[in-house]
């Protein structure tokens, strides 16, 4: 008689690949775009379902998108889908101060005008964007979507790698690379160790409505617990990322819609009128996680996976984005000149080109974040004194609008 255990056995489905990319969040699909459009096959397995991520409803989340990545999105045929939804940031001012108090007199005004490329970004809504990458994905035959799969396995072997799923299939591949956010399970897989801290705040997330226009002016607000942003949207609406200690976020997040918005409302101040909640409100606790290499054999990490950095700067997805532009350039020329794309010497090249970059960003925002989320007298004295004579200096000034909008540094191809 046959053994039942042995019945329920069903073989392996085995996929070949070029390259296998976990995460179908936002770096995953871009890097699956430009790979495929560059002419290779790959996988893009994904943990949530298509209906999930193509869901219309608005739930306030929202992204500034750099000049540098608008370019990217465009080059990768993606742009057009989310353009008449995106809102032109022409404008950043940045101030100090207290809740219900008004800004510092001191301030930095960065102005789109002051460069000749255009806008320094765009603000894109999350429900726009996602929807844009699903069409994409699937518009592309050499892109399979593996939606509502999870990775139990990941195995090198002679040339590639061998991914395996809950579902029982396999996924073969000459590389594998994590787009899986902060608690990568590539990168942990890997063997791939993480360094970083908690600041002891969370962000809380929301859109809002209000009565004036804001004419595409972004604000970045400082108070002793952490930073307002104030980032604008299509329409008379605008993207709020309010960091606030832990225990108070906690507290602020139980009130009622009422109750949130007159805990808004005086680190918000009336320079745009009454406001309302447009969309639902969410949070995430701030911290700062770098994973110690960005390749292992067989594997890459782009994006939260590589570096989870405080939003402070607005620079978290921008840094994933160039970190797609570059790996799929690095792996493009590798191709080209017949090397295997999953080797050593190829990772080496991309990690050499995005570590130093991404680790001064992390610095930086980590610095910004401690120098500016307190209330001490003389920290606060010379943090006002530095931004008035950063924006007395005309040519600082255009160099901090260039970085933010993107154009500095080592720009891959497809952010040129």
């Amino acid at each position: 008689m046959d053994n039942p255990a042995r019945a329920t056995i069903l073989p392996v489905m085995v996929r070949d690949y070029d390259i296998a990319i976990t995460g179908g969040g936002l770096n995953g699909p871009a890097l699956s775009i430009a790979l495929a459009q560059a002419g290779f096959r790959v996988a893009v397995i994904d943990s949530l379902p298509v209906d999930t991520r193509a869901d219309p409803g608005f739930d306030g989340r929202s992204y500034a998108l750099a000049l540098g990545s608008q370019r990217l999105l465009r080059a990768i045929s993606v742009w057009d889908a989310v353009a008449d939804h995106a809102q032109p940031m022409l404008e950043i001012k940045v101030t100090d101060g207290r809740a219900g108090q008004g800004p510092s007199p001191w301030m930095m005004h960065f102005d789109h005008a002051e460069i000749e490329e255009g806008p320094m970004g765009y603000m894109v809504e999350d429900r726009h964007l996602r929807r844009a990458f699903l069409t994409a994905i699937a518009a592309d035959d050499r892109i399979t979507h593996m939606a509502g799969e999870t990775v139990v396995d990941q195995t090198v072997t002679p040339g590639g790698i061998a991914v395996g799923l809950a579902s029982g299939q396999e996924v073969q591949a000459a590389l594998l690379v994590g787009a899986d956010g902060r608690s990568s399970g590539t990168a942990t897989r890997a063997g791939i160790r993480r360094t970083g801290w908690g600041y002891g705040q969370t962000a809380i997330v929301c859109a809002v409505e209000h009565d004036l226009p804001h004419r595409g002016i972004a604000h970045q607000f400082f108070m002793p617990h952490g930073p307002l942003a104030i980032l604008p949207l299509t329409g008379n609406r605008s993207s709020i990322v309010w960091s606030e200690s832990d225990a108070e976020a906690t507290r602020i997040l139980a009130l009622d819609d009422d109750g949130f918005l007159d805990a808004l409302r005086p680190a918000f101040g009336s320079f745009l009128g009454d406001i309302r909640l447009a969309g639902v409100r969410f949070s995430y606790p701030l911290g700062l996680s770098l994973a110690q290499s960005f390749i292992a054999p067989r594997v890459a990490l782009v994006g939260d996976a590589a570096h989870g950095i405080h939003p402070i700067a607005g620079q978290g997805l921008n840094s994933g984005l160039r970190d797609v532009a570059a790996l799929a350039e690095v792996l493009t020329a590798a191709r080209q000149r017949g090397e295997d794309i999953g080797n050593s010497q190829t990772l080496t090249r991309y990690q050499a080109w995005r570590r130093f970059d991404t680790t001064t960003l992390a610095i930086a925002t980590d610095t910004f974040n401690r120098m500016f989320s307190n209330d001490n007298p003389i920290l606060r004295a010379a943090r006002d004194i530095g931004m008035g004579a950063i924006n007395a200096m005309p040519g600082l000034r255009r160099g901090f609008i260039r970085q933010a909008a993107g154009l500095t540094g080592d720009l891959p191809a497809l952010m040129r």
